[in-house]
């Protein structure tokens, strides 16, 4: 998820500590993918209702990671957002999602 995304979504209140540990948060394997260079100017700042990956199979992934994060960090989402997840959900795999370190200090903020 982009750091603007983020701050569009919550962390503006956050405080400095907070923003960091964010943006250098390595616990959970999907808040970190690496894409192309390509892809990732492709993406930018967009939250799903603007970019999803080209490649179809990927976006099933995409989603399950995004709201991971979301999740994790308390982060909101606008309708647009919403709707766009929601549509694209119903065609994944019923699988449970989970957060890393659901426990841990990140999940409740």
């Amino acid at each position: 998820m982009p750091l603007a995304e983020a701050w569009d979504s919550g962390a503006s209140t956050w405080t400095a500590a907070q923003r960091q540990e964010y943006a250098n948060d390595l616990d959970d394997p999907g808040h970190l993918v690496a894409v192309t260079a390509r892809s990732n100017r492709s993406k930018a700042d967009k939250d799903p209702s603007q970019w999803l990956p080209p490649y179809q199979p990927a976006r099933c992934r995409y989603v399950t990671e995004w709201v991971a994060v979301k999740l994790r960090w308390a982060l909101t989402v606008d309708a647009a957002e919403r709707d766009t997840l929601t549509e694209l959900a119903g065609a994944c795999p019923n699988v449970p999602l989970s957060t890393a370190a659901e426990s841990s200090e990140g999940a409740t903020r």
